[in-house]
């Protein structure tokens, strides 16, 4: 699996929110009060429609009135599908790991990611694959975000609060994952806000970079 072409990344993209510690530690008040009541149990999911796709070195649309940010994550991608498969097995079904942008609004609900927020074109920029067993220790990779070249943010996946294997057992107790899926593993704390003409990067060990210029249209 080390010829990257063969890692095939065009199945489903899902994503798992407030799957950081910083992050869930920051809200965790506003989870036991209304609406909320209780904090979350079980991962709280997303999804990436096939419009968000989209690549290095290509553009992305801001619409001038909202407020577009950067979404640095790792993405899990499957390579053998999955039924009810345990914490232990779960390593077996995943084939690599990808860099992803995972460009969102600002969102005024955890507990139901917002498709407006979640879903505009081009929103989802994903990277080159790179099979798992070229990857020393996917729990302990940094994560940095570049807007024109100046660090703005960094995270790391030693604060996952659900490791890829978790998120798979939990994820395939009812539904399947196929090979070519992808889990986006969530973002750190503190999203970083971007402009028109920015050109942010994002950057993740051993995974490489995707990089785009933000665009902005609309009055």
């Amino acid at each position: 699996m080390n010829d990257l072409k063969k890692i095939d990344t065009q199945g489903n993209i899902f994503g798992i929110a407030l799957n950081d510690k910083g992050l869930y530690e920051a809200l965790k008040e506003q989870f036991n009060q209304k609406p909320y009541v209780n904090e979350p149990v079980k991962p709280v999911l997303f999804i990436k429609t096939p419009n968000t796709r989209n690549h290095s070195g290509n553009v992305v649309v801001k619409q001038a009135d909202d407020v577009l940010q950067a979404g640095p994550t790792v993405g899990i991608v499957i390579g053998k599908s999955t039924n009810r498969v345990p914490k232990s097995e779960a390593y077996a079904h995943i084939v690599g790991y990808v860099v992803v942008n995972e460009l969102s609004l600002p969102e005024d609900s955890y507990y139901r990611p917002a498709i407006k927020a979640k879903c505009q074109d081009g929103f989802c920029v994903i990277g080159d694959a790179v099979a798992k067993d070229q990857i020393k220790n996917v729990n302990q990779l940094e994560l940095r975000v570049f807007v024109n070249g100046e660090l703005k943010q960094t995270g790391n996946t030693a604060n996952w609060i659900r490791t890829p294997d978790q998120i798979i057992e939990e994820i395939s107790e009812y539904m399947p994952l196929n090979e070519g899926d992808i889990i986006l593993t969530g973002t750190p704390l503190g999203r970083v806000n971007l402009e028109d003409g920015d050109v942010v990067r994002i950057e993740v060990d051993q995974l490489g970079a995707v990089e785009n210029t933000i665009q902005e249209q609309g009055v």
